[in-house]
């Protein structure tokens, strides 16, 4: 196939007045050549699709397309730690190419931003999961993911809880700020009941007590977003999203406690040591200055309670936020003052301690202690043992004797008796 400029020399020889034989000959060219471009005139060369070369991607490309198929929301990055798991060697900007031509860029508003300095503020809110565990492969629980990201490092501690009620919420903040090592001066919360109860008749923003006595006594301000201002809260809520597609999808978790083992692995081998997007700094990095102007973390443990009354059930168990928790047998079945803390249940008959249990995460659990089962089972009517029934204590052992000596005891004794008189 001829280039322009030689098509345009066949043209120029012939208006010359050269004949077809004398331009083949001059140039070099077959006679049916130069006919064939005279006849076509200036056109062009047309050329074929040209044969795609091979690129470092080729292989994975079928898997990423069935990963995206089942997970439209992976992220890049987590899908190249994949590729170099499989032997992939090229780079990050190939695997985002490659996706970007096969899902679209999803469309961004525009947000008003906003920094703070280090230790000022951090940002709580819940988000909502869905999960089959492989311990109950027939059914979808909910979980809830507490997130807590600090505002000038952007470090993110959470923790996968199955209820997002007040004593919850209360030991998730003090496991945060063990973790983080100090308190932030400033919380920001979503309108979550359990932190915010809405506006007072004044204007002002009602908080929940039991929030405001943690805030007390850990040192810092907690603030409510503003109503239908979403945006001011997006440092927290843009990690949810993260989490949602770098971390959770695509990942198989045994229970609860398992997924939350996975998750601490993933933020600090992933999360908390990436190049944040929008700081364009090493969230740990950030976190190692931040750390010192965070509030020290209080002397004494926080220990308030949440104060509530149970009827204890004919088995001796008392229920509280849907699981059980045994009293000793000696206890009278009566209404009996339960204290919530956030890490224990506390049961107490008439101001008298009678029972201590470890929270239990969940639903639908029971458990006895030691020490609280004296008596054998209740017999076929439910009763306990009578007054005068003898209960040998364990290791006890009473020997079986013959009932007429008991006769010959009391005979003996009567006699006895009469001849002292």
């Amino acid at each position: 196939m001829l280039k322009l400029g030689e098509i345009v020399v066949i043209q120029q020889l012939k208006d010359e007045g050269l004949t077809v034989k004398a331009i083949a000959r001059q140039l070099g060219l077959d006679r049916k050549t130069v006919r064939k471009y005279l006849e076509l005139g200036l056109q062009g060369p047309v050329y074929g699709p040209r044969a795609p070369r091979p690129t470092v991607i080729d292989p994975y490309k079928e898997y990423l397309s069935e990963r995206l198929k089942a997970y439209p929301q992976l992220r890049a990055s987590r899908l190249l730690r994949e590729l170099k798991g499989l032997g992939y060697e090229g780079g990050y900007t190939t695997v985002k190419d490659f996706l970007r031509s096969v899902r679209p860029e999803p469309d961004h508003g525009y947000e008003h931003r906003f920094e703070t300095p280090p230790g000022k503020q951090a940002q709580v809110d819940f988000a909502r999961f869905v999960v089959v565990f492989q311990s109950e492969p027939t059914q979808a629980r909910v979980v809830w993911l507490f997130g807590l990201v600090l505002g000038y490092s952007r470090y993110l501690f959470g923790r996968y809880v199955l209820h997002q009620d007040l004593a919850t919420v209360l030991r998730c903040h003090l496991e945060a700020f063990a973790v983080l090592g100090g308190v932030p001066q400033q919380i920001l919360y979503d309108r979550m009941k359990t932190a915010v109860l809405g506006d007072g008749a004044d204007g002002h923003i009602v908080y929940n007590s039991r929030l405001l006595d943690l805030a007390r006594h850990c040192g810092f301000t907690p603030k409510a977003c503003a109503a239908y201002r979403a945006k001011t809260k997006g440092k927290i809520e843009r990690p949810f999203r993260y989490v949602r597609e770098d971390f959770f999808l695509g990942r198989q978790f045994w229970d609860l406690a398992d997924l939350n083992l996975q998750f601490d692995a993933w933020l600090r081998d992933v999360a908390n040591v990436r190049c944040h997007g929008t700081t364009g700094r090493i969230v740990s990095e950030a976190f190692a200055e931040e750390q010192s102007a965070l509030l020290a973390l209080p002397l004494h443990p926080y220990s308030a309670v949440l104060r509530v009354e149970r009827r204890i059930s004919n088995e001796g168990m008392v229920s509280v936020d849907g699981n059980d928790y045994s009293v000793p047998d000696t206890t009278r079945r009566r209404v009996v003052e339960v204290q919530v803390t956030c890490n224990e249940i506390q049961i107490l008959d008439q101001g008298q301690l009678v029972a201590v249990h470890e929270l239990l995460q969940g639903r639908g659990q029971r458990v006895v202690a030691a020490g609280h089962r004296r008596y054998p089972p209740p017999g076929p009517r439910g009763g306990r043992p009578r007054a005068d029934q003898v209960i040998p204590l364990p290791g006890q052992h009473v020997t079986r004797r013959d009932l007429s000596i008991y006769d010959t005891v009391a005979t003996n004794l009567a006699a006895g008796s009469g001849g002292g008189r």
